[in-house]
This record gives C-alpha cells, structure tokens and sequence, in this order.
C-alpha cells in the first residue's frame, strides 16, 4: 500500500516538475526571479524524497498488512487539503487559508486551542503578506470581495 502511494505521488511529482520546467521560466524578462522559481525546487525534493522513500521502501522487509492507525487522520488532513483549493476560490486565499489551519489543527493538535488559534490566524496572515506585499505575487480573491 505504501509503495503504491508512493509511487502515485512520484507521478504527480513528476508532472509537476515537468511543468515547472517546461513553462515556468526561471527569470523574469527584468532578471528578477520568476513565476518557475520555487516550483522547480519544489518539484525537485519531492521527486528526490519520493525516490528515496521507495528505495528505502525496497531495502526493508515487507511491513504487516494491517491497516495504519493513522489512516483516519491522514484521510481528514487529505479531505481537509482538497477542501482549501475549493475554498480558496470561493473566499480567496487568505480566509481560505486560515480556516484550513485552524480545521487541520484541531485534528492534530487537540489539546492547545489559544496556541491553534494563535497559529491558525498568524501563519496565514505572515504568508499572505509575504507573498501580497513582499513578493508583489497575486492571491486568489474569491468570490467575496474583500477589501485586503
């Protein structure tokens, strides 16, 4: 099972980087970094974790077939991933956001509701203002608009 969600997420890897190399171009026409810049390196460690992974995979003795004890979670955090890039067009990217973080880390993190809170807001808010504001990178508005 393993493996072969491995070797699912090596194919979407792979897509991915090819992409990012194909039709991203690393710098722009004004010689700053461009649109391709972090999807490369992204692209590239996932490959490279997701090879290494299956070789290590390959070199240890085959595991129990028992089920994980964290199939449950895993699945919400997934369902919870696929719920942001539905949202983040419907809100926009920073309500988006945050309201992942928060649902994510009420599943994982349980016990710390300030600290969930804390991180749910504030992390969002840093990379939205980074990517807004610093990087001058545009943001999925959302059918509401919203004033920032």
């Amino acid at each position: 099972m393993r493996a072969g969600f491995l070797l699912a997420v090596l194919f979407v890897a792979g897509g991915y980087t090819w992409v990012a190399f194909a039709e991203l171009s690393y710098l722009s026409s004004a010689g700053r970094l461009g649109p391709g810049f972090f999807p490369r390196i992204i692209g590239t460690l996932l490959v490279a974790i997701c090879l290494a992974s299956l070789w290590l995979d390959a070199r240890r003795a085959a595991p129990p077939e028992s089920p994980s004890p964290f199939l449950r979670v895993t699945m919400v955090v997934a369902s919870l991933s696929a719920a942001l890039v539905a949202a983040m067009y419907l809100v926009g990217g920073l309500l988006a956001m945050i309201a992942f973080m928060a649902a994510a880390l009420w599943t994982l993190n349980r016990g710390r509701p300030l600290q969930n809170a804390l991180i749910a807001v504030l992390l969002p808010l840093a990379l939205y203002l980074m990517f807004r504001v610093w990087l001058n990178a545009a943001m999925p508005r959302g059918l509401l608009e919203l004033p920032f």
